[in-house]
């Protein structure tokens, strides 16, 4: 798609390249709300875990009802997480459903800083399902936001920097919320409920901040969407007339067309939950078994378990930039499978060599390759108009993987230890690969497309009417003239759909 000339551009856009919704420069500005979109979340979310022993005796939580606070979260996004995806693509759109779920967050927040201050475990239970609504649903938002703005050969470095924010929010989290649980006890004399009631709420402003980046969003890739469009129609040489041009031909996703997704789409499902199962509930369980394996005391146990999220948090990005540079992501995805289950043989069969701390930094290192490499392949194989749904499935499938594995890994600690959990966790790991193999077929089969550095951008294509539809909502909701100019059919230099 032709740029505006440099003088038109400093004709209309007041600051040159910055302002032009089409040019380089203003979409990498753009990340800056993609990615922070979702600081509120992941900074919410471990509010519990920060302040663990506060939760048990502020409000006389037992450790069951601790575990209930992310119970409540999890488990309805087995099914939430695809509904929301669904709702984005077929009645709301990306710009109001990223604005909805970031509100969602900021409610369910405050609800929780209620129910503290009411010491209602259950309010509790009801605040974290509605954080858990908003929370997966904004997640889904974001990653449709990155593969409408961005083509595939960025969409790695994009998906790496968004992963690396959000371990950023969680590390902050980790670190502020004692500090300021004790600010707020010294400050306003305040105890028990009322106390972490107090910090709650003030966390929950970290929430509104995702609500503002949500809304600068939907402006401007209103901008980004109508700049496009009078790109297209100024190029116009198919002979209809402008009316004709103009014309809406909006698609939405029906439900019958989940049944009809590729097959990529459902190994990436496959992938991701036996890939992610091995480290989650390795790092929930992680404290007692570095204690217990390499008698470490609780610092460096609690230092060595945090260091996957660090590693990824810096690494992420750099992997990400990597793989958009040399292409070939299935190549990627590989790799990092094959890096976890390595740190897991030496988990099971080593004793003191090699340090435990080098695999937990080769455990953070794979999750940032193939968590950089795996999620951008939805935005390649599927149109626009299908991937929120697609990212929200996918997340659905990990809910599910990840519920059931913690009880399972729990269950085999309790009953046959540490070196059986490892050797469940190379089975997981053997799982992934084996399911890689099979996307590697379906690509050899299907031209290439996933692992090449040179077809990868052929991916399918985003079609002008469905970034108007994407941006506005397809059943509507947006309405009114603004949706209707959005609106603009294909040029001749679509491509075909990837899959049929």
């Amino acid at each position: 798609m032709p740029d505006l000339p440099s003088e038109l551009i400093a004709q209309r856009y007041c600051c040159g390249s910055l302002c032009n919704p089409r040019s380089p420069v203003h979409r990498y500005a753009m990340l800056f709300f993609i990615c922070l979109m979702s600081f509120g979340s992941y900074f919410c979310y471990d509010n519990p875990a920060a302040l663990q022993d506060a939760f048990l005796t502020d409000l006389n939580l037992s450790v069951a009802q601790f575990m209930n606070l992310y119970a409540f979260y999890s488990w309805p996004n087995v099914i939430l997480s695809f509904i929301g995806g669904l709702f984005i693509d077929r009645v709301i759109g990306i710009r109001w459903g990223a604005i909805l779920f970031s509100s969602i967050i900021f409610f369910g927040q405050c609800l929780f800083s209620l129910g503290s201050f009411l010491s209602s475990v259950y309010l509790m239970y009801f605040a974290r399902f509605v954080f858990g609504v908003g929370g997966e649903s904004l997640s889904v938002a974001q990653n449709a936001y990155a593969t409408a703005w961005y083509p595939p050969n960025e969409l790695n470095f994009v998906f790496g920097l968004s992963l690396s924010v959000a371990r950023i929010g969680s590390t902050v989290n980790m670190n502020t919320m004692r500090p300021l649980y004790k600010a707020m006890g010294s400050a306003f004399h305040l105890t028990g409920g009322k106390r972490m009631a107090a910090t709650l709420l003030v966390a929950s402003v970290t929430c509104l901040f995702s609500i503002g980046c949500a809304i600068s969003l939907a402006f401007f890739y209103r901008r980004y969407v109508k700049a496009r469009l009078e790109s297209l129609l100024s190029v116009e040489t198919s002979g209809e007339s402008s009316q004709e041009a103009a014309a809406p031909q909006e698609e939405v996703i029906q439900l019958k067309d989940i049944l009809h997704f590729p097959p990529p789409i459902w190994l990436i499902c496959i992938i991701c939950v036996a890939y992610y199962v091995t480290v989650f509930p390795l790092i929930s369980l992680g404290l007692v078994f570095f204690k217990r394996k390499y008698g470490l005391d609780p610092a460096h146990a609690a230092a060595l378990n945090s260091l996957v999220f660090i590693v990824s948090a810096v690494a992420s990005p750099i992997v990400g930039a990597a793989i958009d540079f040399f292409g070939y992501n299935l190549t990627w995805v590989t790799v990092g499978i094959a890096m976890a289950a390595t740190c897991h043989a030496c988990f099971a069969f080593t004793a003191a060599l090699p340090s435990p701390f080098l695999l937990m930094l080769c455990l953070g290192l794979s999750y940032s390759i193939l968590a950089s490499s795996l999620w951008p392949l939805v935005g390649v194989v599927l149109p626009q108009h299908q991937r929120a749904t697609a990212y929200g499935l996918v997340q659905s499938v990990q809910n599910l993987g990840l519920g059931l594995a913690s009880f399972l890994a729990g269950y085999i600690v309790d009953t046959k230890g540490y070196m059986v959990l490892e050797m469940f966790f190379l089975m997981c790991n053997a799982f992934a690969l084996l399911a890689t193999v099979l996307l590697f077929l379906w690509d050899v089969k299907n031209g290439r497309r996933l692992n090449s550095a040179h077809t990868r951008t052929k991916a399918t294509p985003v079609k002008p009417e469905e970034e108007a539809e994407v941006g506005g909502g397809g059943g509507g909701s947006g309405g009114g003239e603004d949706e209707e100019e959005e609106d603009a059919p294909p040029t001749s230099s679509d491509t075909a759909p990837l899959v049929s």
